[in-house]
């Protein structure tokens, strides 16, 4: 009996067929990129950014604040994943070159406001940590389409898998936007609200119904 290379729809934990051949479109030679993920869906894959996304690579602990702001607060995200205890937001072509300059910006004007001495560093000052954006002429390791099972949470691994060929990708403006409202709910001590469980809790599946 053969086994469909692709996970059924309703598995959150990972991608569609529609979303491997997103994926598979950041690749220069989609099809074999296809063809390897049909043959070993278990796989990890390393894939250049800078056609189909960007990615944003943020520390653990700040992705969940980060992504809480783009899906309580916001318009959602596009595909997410966990690499190696980072957390990876894909997000629209241009957005590496984009966001730091408006961190930089966005530093300027807080600085301006009575926050200059400050540094990322300082707990519980408000502050974005530095963030990671990888773009044209970089490539980052992408989760296995589907998990193994029995072998336990994987180091890599989709929060948000892809499920769609043209995914909503959130842009520079956006990411800013999360990341400085992440990093002030996270200065605060009477801010604790966040939609990700307990480790002993089942993982969280996003409503991506709600995504643009």
């Amino acid at each position: 009996m053969s086994i469909h290379p692709y996970p059924d729809r309703s598995d959150v934990a990972g991608a569609t067929a529609e979303g491997a051949a997103w994926l598979a479109s950041a690749d220069p030679y989609p099809r074999s990129t296809l063809a390897l993920w049909r043959e070993r869906p278990e796989a990890p894959l390393v894939l250049p950014c800078g056609t189909a996304f960007d990615i944003v690579n943020v520390p653990a602990v700040f992705g969940r604040g980060l992504l809480d702001r783009l899906w309580e607060e916001g318009p959602g995200s596009g595909p997410v994943a966990v690499h190696r205890g980072r957390t990876l937001l894909f997000t629209a072509p241009g957005t590496a070159r984009l966001l730091p300059r408006l961190l930089a910006e966005e530093k300027a004007l807080e600085a301006v406001g009575g926050t200059a001495g400050k540094t990322a560093g300082e707990c519980g000052d408000g502050a974005v940590p530095p963030l990671l954006c990888h773009g044209r002429g970089d490539a980052v390791t992408v989760p296995a389409l589907r998990p193994v099972p029995g072998t336990g949470r994987p180091a890599s691994r989709w929060l948000v898998a892809p499920d769609t060929l043209r995914p909503w990708l959130p842009g520079a403006e956006a990411v800013r936007w999360a990341a400085v409202r992440a990093a002030r709910a996270g200065a605060s001590p009477a801010v604790r609200i966040s939609i990700f469980p307990p480790a002993d809790q089942g993982a969280k599946v996003y409503d991506v119904s709600r995504r643009r």
